[in-house]
């Protein structure tokens, strides 16, 4: 049944003074509306789905495929047949490349605790018992080692990283699908209920140990040992926001990587490519590696917000595009939901020093917020459908 929105009011997009009073209050970044509690569910209960085979995916390369020379069938998570191999070759699966693309942000941008654990010399030797036991009895694997030293061990950090991402994502994807069967329920019909739902998972796993300890020839190399402390809130959420959320990485053949053109900043920090900053337009293109999740996306939406999709002007001609916009407006209930978690005092505090002291850090977070596209998503919900915002 086609969703029926209040008519049109011109009114101002929020600002910066704005949003640290909603967050103040408990409010969320994105403003509360029927339709953005509809798209932000169903794109999450998507996502979930998605989330899940991608988690299973990245801990069984980590796990089963670790140093495997040509991993032809690391997509297949052991479970190798003709039929599955033609549906694959006709690429009738999910775009499992898109976890790694990215894991492989995460690595790049080496903005983690795990970033100076895999450089550590007690790594290094744990990596490098795991690597003989690999390649023992195969000389072509020992000559490769001995020539090029570092490569093999650049490989087992990788897959530290399919580890800790698949960890992460397993976690997520249950706080999703369990925010999704409340909503069916009717338990949940306001976007604050949403962050609420997002942050009381995050918090309740916040603790939770992240390890990664492969089985080589039957014996287990604990490259991430739970002695070490690591676990799922700062260790591995925190850096997937920074990596994923705000800095991303440029999209191939959207810009100029010579470094004489200066389209790509020279320091990592300044990066703003993410998926709070992503433009839908190109997303929805060929050759954007988001692309390929708003491809897996679309073959598990949930039945309402397909049909929400379709009652739009472009129908299926645009869907990437709507996918990719309703998930930036997820991500930043889920963003929200992480600032709330890791507020230095309860953001409803009324002491003046715990006051100032959450004042400075929403100042902080929405300091790198306010060149996303928020103001825009929001600014639009408000003139189009009439919003109040309090």
């Amino acid at each position: 049944m086609p969703i029926q929105l209040p008519p049109a009011a011109k009114i101002a997009p929020l600002s910066i003074p704005d949003y640290i009073d909603r967050l103040s209050r408990g409010d969320a970044l994105l403003v509360d509306s029927p339709q953005h509690v509809l798209e932000v569910v169903g794109i999450l209960d998507s996502y979930g789905v998605v989330l899940d085979a991608y988690a299973q995916n990245l801990q069984y390369i980590a796990d089963r495929q670790f140093l495997v020379a040509f991993p032809f069938f690391k997509y297949f998570n052991g479970e190798v047949s003709p039929q599955k191999l033609l549906r694959h070759l006709w690429h009738d699966r999910l775009n499992y490349e898109y976890a790694e693309y990215c894991m492989k942000g995460m690595l790049w941008h080496r903005d983690s605790p795990f970033a100076e654990a895999v450089e550590a010399e007690a790594f290094n030797q744990l990596a490098e018992a795991a690597i003989q036991a690999r390649i023992r009895h195969r000389p072509l694997l020992q000559l490769l080692h001995r020539l090029f030293p570092e490569f093999f061990p650049e490989q087992v950090r990788q897959m530290v990283y399919y580890s800790v991402l698949g960890q992460f994502w397993e976690v997520m994807s249950e706080i999703f699908l369990t925010l999704a069967e409340r909503y069916r329920q009717g338990e949940l019909t306001a976007i604050p209920q949403i962050v609420d739902h997002i942050r009381d998972g995050l918090v309740k796993n916040a603790a939770r140990p992240i390890t990664y300890g492969p089985l080589v020839r039957g014996q287990a190399y604990d490259l991430l040992p739970a002695s070490a402390g690591y676990c799922f809130l700062k260790d591995a959420a925190i850096p997937y926001v920074e990596a994923i959320f705000f800095r991303g990485t440029p999209f191939m053949g959207t810009m100029s990587y010579n470094a004489q053109q200066n389209e790509v900043p020279d320091v990592l920090g300044d990066f703003d490519y993410g998926a709070l900053f992503a433009d839908p337009v190109p997303v929805g293109g060929a050759g954007i590696p988001p692309t390929l999740l708003m491809q897996d996306m679309s073959r598990h939406l949930p039945d309402y917000l397909e049909a929400f999709f379709l009652q739009r002007s472009r129908g299926r001609g645009d869907l990437r595009v709507q996918i990719c916009e309703t998930f930036q407006k997820s991500m930043f209930c889920v963003t929200t939901a992480t600032i709330q978690g890791l507020a230095p005092h309860p953001l409803n505090s009324t002491e003046p020093q715990a006051q100032a002291e959450n004042c400075a850090y929403l100042t902080q977070w929405l300091g790198r917020i306010a060149h996303t596209r928020l103001a825009k998503v929001n600014g639009e919900a408000i003139a189009e459908q009439g919003l109040e915002v309090t």
